[in-house]
């Protein structure tokens, strides 16, 4: 299969007539130069199993050579030396209109990639936000329409919610993780529509594994999205969901099988890019991709 089939600036119709649009995303990443398992502070993490850095970066090449095909605008950070997670940029930070409100680490090994990325965003324009709280960006925060989906459980407090709220002065939604594979709001759930459609008409929309959340959160995303795609763990168990959007194409594992053809039913795109190698430190295709929504 090819990198992608549809063009930048391309749409689709579904089967119901709805139309797929691409939209133009600007992106931040950092290339992994540093990238190891030297400590364990997820399920995925195993110290004792070699990593290949060089496969690392070869298969991150892919991933940011994938998004300037398509059209997307990327940025990038600089790795530093000791922080091997730096690639796992959507832990950075959260943005929405020019605002980045910074992340604050759980674990002491991430603690210092905090103020490197409120430095990047003041040094590029941004206004920043700091943060009291504990939160991992847009890890666990997800933008779905005007309204922030928000994780806890794991990594990102729940008072960061409020914080979260206060910053920009949108409605947020907490849901609670359960299982500790799906750590991060990102690993399972996929905002496939997050914006507004043509006319204005909103059509955000997500996927997700029912399975990662408790039953009160269950319950909310089935209410608020009855058209979600929901996706079965043996996708999810391959980071299937850690993915990327633009409204048309969607980055994902070449291994969620489930998932693509769930996508290609609902008239999305699958881009198949293996980040295999950036799996042994838990972190997929999403947590490499912030968004910076100015």
């Amino acid at each position: 299969m090819s990198t992608h089939d549809t063009a930048p600036g391309a749409s689709t119709t579904t089967a119901t007539g709805a139309a797929r649009i691409q939209q133009h995303r600007r992106y931040l990443m950092c290339r992994p130069e540093h990238f190891t398992v030297s400590y364990t502070i997820n399920p995925w993490m195993e110290p004792a199993n070699p990593t290949d850095t060089a496969l690392a970066v070869q298969q991150w090449q892919k991933l940011y050579d994938t998004y300037i095909e398509l059209g997307h605008e990327v940025h990038l950070i600089d790795p530093i030396e000791g922080l091997p997670d730096m690639v796992y940029t959507a832990n950075g930070g959260f943005v929405i209109d020019n605002v980045a409100y910074g992340a604050k680490f759980r674990f002491q090994e991430r603690v210092p990639e905090g103020p490197a990325f409120m430095d990047w965003f003041r040094a590029n324009g941004f206004e920043v936000a700091e943060p009291v709280e504990v939160n991992e960006g847009e890890g666990d925060f997800l933008l779905v329409g005007d309204t922030i989906l928000a994780g806890t459980g794991f990594r990102s407090t729940g008072d960061s919610h409020r914080e979260l709220a206060e910053v920009f002065g949108k409605e947020v939604v907490s849901l609670n993780l359960v299982d500790p594979r799906f750590y991060h709001l990102d690993t399972a759930i996929s905002v496939l529509d997050p914006v507004e459609g043509p006319g204005g008409v909103e059509r955000a929309n997500i996927a997700y594994l029912p399975g990662a959340f408790d039953e009160r959160s269950q319950a909310i995303l089935a209410e608020r999205y009855p058209d979600a795609i929901r996706v079965a763990d043996a996708d999810g168990a391959v980071f299937g969901l850690n993915s990327a959007s633009d409204g048309l194409n969607v980055i994902i594992s070449p291994r969620a099988k489930g998932f693509e053809a769930q996508l290609r039913e609902r008239g999305y795109n699958p881009v198949l890019v293996d980040l295999s190698e950036l799996l042994l430190g838990g972190g997929g295709i999403k947590c490499c991709t912030l968004e910076l929504r100015r």
